[in-house]
């Protein structure tokens, strides 16, 4: 199709475009579409699911110069420039979306969203602000307020949702921040300078696979023994992003998971490592089954939905489990939405939790920072050297006496002042 003033590209029978010249205006039709390395003349409209832009360059006058159609979700744009050359030109719109490392520059609105079709906002800038986002920012700052229970013993506060603005707007920057000293976005993930090679859902069968160096679009199941997944991308809309099933000792590290709004859990549920990775936009962060280690990774922009309880991480009956150095933002400085917890422990599905090691943690956020639920089985649960922000409901943790709980009052520090958390 030719137009008067830009080429239109229809992408329907592909599924990765490669690096070019230059290209003109493009509608995007086929689902997992890949847009990478490119120097795009006009706008982009994108009508699939799951669609990726990537390293790119994007310069338009017109009303939108990335616009996602009703109907569609999944799209996530990364490491690329969107130049408006018009005032009056929108950057980002409608929502449904992810943008990471996004720079947008001379727009109207950088990022357009609604309550409906939402965003997730990370790393990004809008005329060198900094912009990030979950969901629209409240019109007024929110009175944190009892939040009701249910009937049950032992039952999760479940947290009220918090009231945007109305209609779609632009986002402002975080107002809280990990210190530096903790892992972020310069240290988890995929490194620097890593190229990647599509792939899609992947089955590891085979004892010792290693997998290395992918753009997964799409979800990974584990039924073998000492797999690694390393220096990849995962984007899975499905339940969770890496689900085990009988594996042994797998191995995840400098890892991206993107969970595109939909995962219940980020990694589920027993015998792996996760080292420096990056996980965001999912309900729940891993879930904590027996023999797991969690260390130097980043947790952050939790997905909030209908009536969830939010956790960067998660366990409810597991043993043999430590979480050591990683940075847990269980709180949304846009929506100030504090989320459940950095940590929740109970015994719902298990009879005890035993042998727990949390230590040299930065958590913010959560109705309590460390949740203890009432119906808790412990045994040598251990939690010391962490650091916290002020960001959660109620207090750092609920229930710190509790038996089989060892809460060390003298090395648990406040952030902003290092000064001891009483409890």
């Amino acid at each position: 199709m030719v137009g008067s003033a830009t080429l239109g590209i229809i992408l329907a029978g592909i599924g990765v475009a490669v690096a070019s010249s230059g290209d003109g205006s493009m509608t995007i039709t086929r689902n997992g579409a890949v847009l990478d390395g490119r120097k795009i003349d006009g706008y982009v409209h994108i009508k699939a699911d799951n669609v990726t832009i990537r390293n790119s360059t994007i310069k338009y006058g017109g009303a939108h110069t990335v616009r996602i159609f009703d109907g569609f979700s999944g799209a996530l744009i990364e490491n690329t420039r969107i130049s408006c050359t018009r005032p009056g030109t929108n950057g980002v719109v409608f929502g449904n979306y992810t943008a990471r490392k996004v720079r947008v520059v001379g727009c109207k609105n950088g990022f357009l969203h609604s309550p409906e079709a939402p965003a997730t906002i990370i790393m990004s800038t809008w005329n060198g602000k900094p912009v990030a986002a979950g969901d629209l920012p409240p019109a007024a700052e929110p009175k944190p307020t009892p939040e009701p229970t249910r009937s049950t013993p032992g039952s999760r506060p479940t947290p009220a949702r918090p009231t945007p603005a109305a209609g779609a707007t632009s986002t402002k920057a975080p107002t809280t921040r990990a210190p530096s000293s903790f892992p972020g976005p310069d240290d988890t993930g995929v490194p620097a300078g890593t190229t990647l090679r599509a792939s899609g859902s992947i089955k590891a069968t085979q004892d010792g696979q290693v997998f290395s160096g992918l753009n997964i679009n799409g979800c990974v199941t584990v039924l073998a023994k000492n797999v690694v997944i390393r220096k990849s991308r995962i984007t899975c809309g499905g339940i969770y992003s890496i689900r085990t099933i009988n594996a042994v000792n797998l191995l995840v590290e400098d890892v991206e998971i993107n969970g595109l709004g939909k995962n219940s859990a980020a990694v589920c549920c027993g015998e792996y490592t996760l080292r420096r990775v990056d996980i965001s936009n999912v309900i729940d962060g891993p879930r904590l089954g027996s023999d797991v280690v969690v260390e130097d990774s980043w947790i952050h922009h939790l997905t909030r939905g209908p009536g969830s309880h939010n956790d960067t991480l998660q366990t409810t009956g597991a043993s043999n489990i430590v979480v050591r150095g990683n940075t847990l933002e269980a709180y949304n400085p846009v929506t100030r939405d504090p989320f459940n917890a950095c940590l929740m422990i109970g015994s719902t599905t298990g009879p005890i939790v035993s042998n727990l090691l949390f230590e040299g943690n930065y958590c913010n956020g959560g109705n309590y920072s460390i949740g203890i639920r009432t119906d808790l089985n412990a045994n040598n649960i251990r939690l010391s050297g962490n650091v916290f922000g002020r960001n959660y409901r109620y207090g750092v943790i609920a229930r710190p006496d509790q038996r089989g709980i060892t809460w060390d009052r003298s090395s648990n520090l406040f952030a902003d002042n290092r000064k001891p958390v009483v409890g």
